[in-house]
C-alpha cells in the first residue's frame, strides 16, 4: 500500500495559474510562489466582496482518537467529488502546525487520494505564514522587555505581563522559563512563557480579521500586562501596533492550491481547536463563498470543541450561515469510546449529533471506511443513524478520492435544498459564567462549572476594565466531552473546572481554560520526526 506522501509526489499537479483561472482569478490577481502555490491580491478580494454568497457546508467530527478519524480526508474528498460532478466549489482547510507534523497526530494535507497538493511544501514551511505570526508575537514580547530595561515608562508591572512568547513546536521544556538573566545589560529577570504559535492571539486575530485595517485594529487592542495600578496595558500603548501588522501584510492574503484532482482549496491560518478556536480564516472563507457555489470547511477536533466555536466564534463575527453539517465517524473510534463495544460507543455519535441538533442544523454522517471494518459493523451504525433519521453514507476518499464521496455530495446536495435554521447556542448579552455554564451543561452535557478562585478574581478584574460582553472560546481535552481525557463516550455526573479565564481583548473572546489543558504541547516518546528523512535529491520521505 503506499503511502500518503507517495501518492502525493506521483501525481502531477497543474499550474497554479491554470487553476485559479477555473473560478474565474486571473494571473494578475495572485502573487505567485513557485508553480503551485499562490497568494490573492488584496485587489482581488476586493473585487469580490459584493458578490452573493455560495452555500457553506460544515465538517466536523466525533470526539477523535489520538490518530485522527480523517476529517481532513473528508473534507477533501467532499471537494473533490462537488467538483467531479460538476460543482463550482472550494475548499477552505487550516495550515498545519510544525507540532503536529512532527509529534503524533500528523499533518493536515488530507489522506491517500483525498490530499492537497503540493503536501510536502504544506506541511512545513508552506508560504512563511505561521513563521510570520510567531515573529510578530514575538515582536509584541520583545519590546514589552526593552520597555522594562529602558526606564519602564509606562510603569508595567513585571509580575503581571501576561504576554507570552511563541514557537510552532512541541517543546514542553519551554512552558516555563526565566528570562533577563545574566546582570543588567540582559534586561529584568521574570518568569515568562512559551505557548505554541497556533494557540497564539495573533493566530486567533490572524484567523478572524476582515481586512489589514481590521488586522491593526485587532493588534491595538491585545493586552500585554497590567501596569503597577491595576490598569491594562494594550500594544497600542506600546506604539507598535503598526510594526506588528507589517510582519502580517503578505501572510493575511489566503493561499491557494489545488487537490489531486485538480479543485481548489484555500489553506489558510491554522489554530488548534482545543486550545483556540480552531478554524481557517474568515478572509479565506469569505472570499470563497465569492468565487464558488459551494464551499467545504473544516473545524478541529471534535464537534464539542471545533463545531461549538465554527458556530459560536467564527460564524457570529463573520456573519456566516452555514447550510450543512457533516459528522466524521469511523467504527475504530467508535469502539474507543465504547472501550471496545462499537454499540456503545454509539453514545458518543448520538451526543454529537443532538448537540449540531441544538444550533438547528441537522448533520449528514460520513463514516470513513477502513480495510479493517467488518460489514456487520458498517450496518450498525447505519442502522443507528436512520432510526434517529439522519442520513448517513460510508466514506472511502482516502482509498477513491472524489469517487469514493459521491454518495456523501448527493446526501449533503439533499439537505442543502432545505433553508437553513442555523442560530448560536447563546446571546451575547448573557453573562460571562452564564455563557461558560450553558457551554458546559448544553455540549458537554456537564453537570455545572467550578470556578477556582484565580478564574473568579480575573473576571472580576475585567469587568472593572469594562470590558464588552465577549463569545467564549473554550480550552480543553479533545479526547472526551469532559475536561478529563479518561472520561470517554457520553460520560454524566461530572462538572467542569474552570481554572483560568484570558481575556483576548484583539481577537474579541474570552480563553477559558479547563482541567490539565497546556497551550504548549509536548512531544511523545517516540515523534513523528524519527520516521522524516531526505534524499540526496531533495526527496523527503517519511512524512505520513
Amino acid at each position: 500500500m503506499k503511502t500518503d506522501i507517495e501518492i502525493a509526489q506521483e501525481t502531477k499537479m497543474e499550474s497554479i495559474i491554470n487553476i485559479a483561472k477555473k473560478v474565474g482569478l486571473n494571473e494578475n490577481e495572485l502573487e505567485l510562489y513557485g508553480n503551485y502555490k499562490a497568494k490573492l491580491t488584496y485587489e482581488a478580494i476586493e473585487k469580490r466582496r459584493n458578490k452573493k454568497d455560495g452555500k457553506l457546508i460544515l465538517v466536523t467530527a466525533m470526539t477523535p482518537t489520538p490518530a485522527g478519524e480523517g476529517k481532513t480526508t473528508t473534507t477533501v474528498g467532499l471537494g473533490q467529488a462537488l467538483w467531479g460532478l460538476g460543482k463550482k466549489s472550494m475548499i477552505c482547510l487550516r495550515e498545519p502546525s510544525l507540532g503536529p507534523v512532527f509529534g503524533i497526530k500528523g499533518g493536515a494535507a488530507g489522506g491517500g487520494y483525498a490530499q492537497v497538493v503540493p503536501m510536502e511544501d504544506i506541511n512545513l514551511h508552506f508560504t512563511g505564514d505561521i513563521h510570520a505570526i510567531g515573529t510578530a508575537n514575538n515582536l509584541i514580547a520583545t519590546v514589552i522587555d526593552n520597555h522594562l530595561k529602558q526606564g519602564n515608562e509606562l510603569e508595567i508591572d513585571p509580575t503581571k505581563i501576561s504576554w507570552n512568547r511563541a514557537m510552532d513546536m512541541n517543546d514542553r521544556a519551554l512552558r516555563n522559563i526565566v528570562v533577563g538573566l545574566g546582570g543588567k545589560a540582559n534586561g529584568v529577570p521574570r518568569e515568562d512563557h512559551f505557548e505554541i504559535t497556533v494557540a497564539s492571539e495573533i493566530m486567533a486575530i490572524f484567523c478572524l480579521a476582515m481586512d489589514i485595517e481590521d488586522l491593526k485594529e485587532r493588534i491595538e487592542k491585545i493586552i500585554v500586562a497590567e501596569n503597577y495600578n491595576k490598569e491594562p496595558i494594550t500594544v497600542k500603548d506600546l506604539k507598535i501596533a503598526g510594526a506588528v501588522t507589517a510582519l502580517l501584510k503578505d501572510a493575511i492574503k489566503p493561499n491557494l492550491v489545488q487537490t489531486l484532482e485538480g479543485s481548489l482549496a484555500f489553506i489558510h491560518g491554522g489554530p488548534f481547536a482545543n486550545i483556540a478556536h480552531g478554524c481557517n480564516s474568515l478572509i479565506a472563507t469569505k472570499t470563497a463563498l465569492k468565487l464558488v457555489d459551494y464551499v467545504v470547511t473544516e473545524a478541529g477536533f471534535g464537534a464539542d470543541l471545533g463545531a461549538e466555536k465554527f458556530f459560536d466564534l467564527k460564524s457570529r463575527i463573520g456573519k456566516l450561515k452555514p447550510e450543512a453539517v457533516v459528522l466524521v465517524a469511523t467504527v475504530r473510534a467508535l469502539k474507543y469510546q465504547g472501550g471496545g463495544d462499537l454499540k456503545t460507543g454509539l453514545d458518543n455519535l448520538a451526543g454529537h449529533i443532538e448537540n449540531i441538533e441544538k444550533f438547528g442544523l441537522k448533520p449528514v454522517v460520513a463514516i470513513n471506511v477502513f480495510s479493517a471494518d467488518n460489514e456487520d459493523e458498517l450496518k450498525s451504525v447505519e442502522v443507528y443513524c436512520g432510526q434517529k433519521d439522519i442520513l448517513v453514507s460510508r466514506n472511502y476518499a482516502w482509498a477513491k478520492g472524489g469517487k469514493g464521496s459521491y454518495d456523501l455530495v448527493k446526501k449533503v446536495l439533499k439537505v442543502l435544498d432545505k433553508e437553513s435554521n442555523f442560530k448560536p447556542l447563546y446571546l451575547n448579552e448573557l453573562g460571562t459564567m452564564e455563557k461558560i455554564e450553558k457551554i458546559a451543561k448544553d455540549i458537554y452535557g456537564a453537570d455545572g462549572v467550578d470556578f477556582t478562585d484565580i478564574a473568579k478574581k480575573q473576571l472580576k478584574k475585567y469587568e472593572k476594565w469594562n470590558t464588552p460582553k465577549l463569545p467564549i472560546c473554550m480550552a480543553k481535552t479533545q479526547y472526551s466531552f469532559s475536561d478529563n481525557k479518561d472520561l470517554l463516550n457520553k460520560p454524566k455526573g461530572f462538572k467542569i473546572t474552570v481554572n483560568l479565564i484570558r481575556l483576548s481583548a484583539g481577537a474579541g473572546f474570552y480563553v477559558v481554560l479547563c482541567g490539565d489543558v497546556m497551550t504548549m504541547p509536548g512531544l511523545p516518546k517516540i515523534p513523528s520526526a524519527e520516521l522524516i528523512d531526505i534524499t540526496k535529491d531533495g526527496k523527503i520521505t517519511g512524512l505520513f
